[in-house]
């Protein structure tokens, strides 16, 4: 019976009968106010644009309600249309549909705003302070009752959340068409978005979150321990190097940030983190992420030095300010391993990052009352938290940038990052580990969302997994063996670090060999009915081809190219040609809006041979896409992967640079050898 009404519920769309506001709930974590931004006359059309997702005679209704809306939160949400149903991910057998890929979607929709994944649900935003999957819960609504009715000839296209409509297609051609931020060059600063936002016009989708692809925060999780692993290796000098013992602080414990503390148990370290709002910290508590927590540094210090003294694996949340934290450890002359931030600054000045001095509270008070003020406090406290960590840096620390624009605004608001040069005097994470070490080889973080919501499937694909990987890491390379190793780790312990918030969902990094031959066995197994539904394969848009970010994922890159876009854009084309189920391309994610273009692609797998045909050719194009750029910039990894490619594959044949001399260029520009 409740499935009965689940369905109905989806298939009504905009109700017939105008619904009871819903009271403000205050339980849950909800996005902080945003700035006062619009004229008088700007709110009168954001009002309009509001207005005509529904009929007039409930316009004197919602006019005054959503007015208030604008005045009191920044935005129109329309919290009154928010479904009573639960929202979560569910087997794709519950969801009423004519079209089994558009279930599949509807699946992945649920799970970015259950409760549990999304960081401010009522809000329909999933993560990052801002990543929003729609505008308002009109577009919900009508998103839905859209993929409930369409069929396989038809796609449905997407405009920042807005549901444009059902178009004739083919069966090839992909489901959904999904574009969240594109606006027009000139247009992309941190004040359009906003305008453009409160207008209704426009959103920011991060990454995964807009493309409905967001599994949790496993998917970093995963990222972030192999990012700890090889950045501690690093510093030690050793490729084999464990994380015994050694210390990594760090901030945010947010929809993203709040998988460091796992990562670092899973990495085998001691893990310092600082969270200042209570809701975040608790949630990350209760989840078993964070083992344990405190509002007394002092405290805290005692307990990271025995847990240091006995190569303790443990994680230690602080509720308070990040920049307490380094400074703290600056004055008491503490020993720490490793360093980075994961606040959400691509998002400054609406709650990604909380400057040092005040509480929580008052923070989202100044935030509105004075942005001004607010945006001097955050400028301020990011000058203090660098000094601090260039102090420990000397003293010993490995610091890097996560790709979170923590340098990038750190030197906006003056702070003492740059070298005498003019480059940021820390790497990205991108520049030191994750471009030369995978994504030059193809490696990256490739994901699957059991569609049953059976965990005895994701069983079976862990298991597959596995002996795919332990299959070819018997003949893998040497640039490689390592990679693959720390991945066949990964997935033998992954069932046992209860990696699952939400959908039945797993993530591990494989290069393009490894993501065709899984999802092969994985469509054999549903075909032979060893699982028992099919199975969404995707990736995060922080992949080898899928974005193009200067200051992260591109940032490897030393042509000049790194500024330029055409990787991302003609990734998302050609996965739509290759059999993608529905593909996705956003202007902003990770470091923010106007700082990157990105992609990103689904794919159901149902067992059938048209599926193994569309996994080949668009898992082959999305992999290697990536690698032909970044050997055109010459990165000897990229080179020596795609020659490889080329060897197996006699269709790819591109274009492979030849190496200019550094002492002919130096002969020929004397004034450059001087330099």
């Amino acid at each position: 019976m409740a499935r009965l009404a689940l369905q109905q519920k989806i298939l009504e769309g905009i109700p017939a009968e105008l619904p009871d506001p819903k009271p403000y709930d205050s339980t849950v974590n909800h996005a902080p106010r945003r700035k006062d931004i619009l004229t008088e006359k700007e709110k009168q059309l954001a009002l309009k644009n509001a207005l005509r997702y529904f009929k007039p005679e409930w316009h004197p209704v919602l006019a005054p309600e959503f007015l208030d809306e604008l005045n009191t939160y920044g935005r129109i949400y329309m919290y009154r249309f928010r479904p009573d149903y639960e929202m979560k991910a569910r087997p794709i057998s519950e969801f009423p549909c004519k079209s089994d890929q558009a279930a599949a979607i509807m699946l992945m929709i649920f799970n970015n705003l259950d409760p549990v994944v999304a960081q401010h649900p009522h809000e329909l935003i999933t993560y990052g302070g801002n990543g929003s999957v729609f505008q308002n819960w009109a577009q919900f609504r009508l998103t839905m009752k859209y993929l409930a009715e369409m069929t396989d000839k038809q796609t449905l296209v997407l405009y920042s959340g807005h549901p444009l409509g059902l178009f004739p297609s083919h069966s090839e051609a992909p489901r959904v068409v999904i574009t969240n931020g594109m606006v027009i060059p000139n247009y992309s600063k941190p004040d359009d978005w906003e305008r453009l936002n409160a207008l209704g016009v426009s959103q920011y989708g991060q990454m995964t979150a807009g493309s409905f692809m967001y599994i949790g925060p496993q998917g970093i999780v995963h990222g972030t321990t192999i990012t700890i692993l090889n950045a501690g290796r690093m510093k030690a000098g050793k490729s084999d190097d464990t994380l015994a013992g050694k210390v990594f602080v760090t901030s945010g414990l947010g929809g993203m940030s709040g998988a460091q503390p796992k990562a670092t148990v899973i990495a085998g370290g001691i893990c310092l983190a600082a969270e200042i709002n209570p809701k975040a910290i608790q949630k990350r508590y209760d989840q078993g992420w964070v083992d344990e927590v405190f509002d007394n540094l002092d405290r805290m210090l005692i307990r990271m030095d025995q847990a240091r003294r006995k190569k303790e694996v443990v994680s230690l949340a602080y509720q308070g300010n990040i920049v307490d934290l380094w400074e703290k450890l600056v004055r008491e002359d503490v020993q720490i391993d490793l360093g980075s931030d994961q606040t959400s600054l691509h998002n400054p000045w609406a709650g990604g990052y909380y400057p040092a001095g005040l509480s929580f509270e008052q923070a989202n008070e100044l935030m509105v009352k004075d942005p001004g003020g607010f945006a001097e406090r955050v400028r301020e406290s990011l000058r203090r938290q660098v000094d601090a960590i260039n102090q420990m840096s000397d003293r010993g620390t490995y610091f890097w940038d996560y790709g979170n624009a923590f340098l990038l605004e750190a030197g906006r608001a003056g702070a003492d990052v740059f070298t005498p040069d003019g480059e940021f005097r820390y790497p990205s994470y991108v520049q030191d580990i994750m471009g030369p070490l995978f994504f030059d080889y193809g490696f990256g973080p490739f994901r699957w969302v059991c569609t049953s919501n059976d965990p005895n499937d994701l069983a079976v694909t862990d298991r597959i997994a596995g002996e795919i990987i332990a299959e070819i890491l018997q003949d893998a390379s040497p640039e490689i063996a390592a990679q693959w190793a720390d991945n066949l780790h990964w997935i033998r312990e992954a069932g046992k670090n209860k990696l699952v918030v939400g959908s039945q969902a797993r993530i591990l990094y494989a290069d393009g060999r490894g993501r065709i031959k899984i999802a092969e066995a994985f469509n054999r197994a549903i075909a032979e009915g060893s699982i028992s539904a099919p199975v969404v394969l995707g990736r995060d848009h922080h992949d080898v081809s899928g974005t193009d970010s200067p200051y992260r994922e591109t940032s490897n890159i030393y042509d000049g190219s790194n500024l330029t876009a055409d990787m991302a854009v003609h990734n998302v084309i050609g996965d739509a040609f290759r059999g993608a189920t529905w593909v996705s391309l956003h202007n902003g994610g990770g470091v923010g809006w106007g700082e990157v273009i990105n992609g990103g692609f689904g794919l159901l797998l149902d067992g059938t041979p048209a599926a193994a045909q569309r996994l080949h050719r668009m898992l082959f194009w999305d992999v290697h896409n990536g690698i032909t750029r970044r050997s055109w910039a010459r990165n000897p990894g990229a080179i020596a992967t795609i020659q490889r490619a080329m060897n197996e594959e006699p269709l790819l044949k591109v274009t492979v640079p030849y190496l200019a001399d550094d002492e002919l260029i130096a002969r020929i520009m004397p004034e450059v050898k001087a330099k």
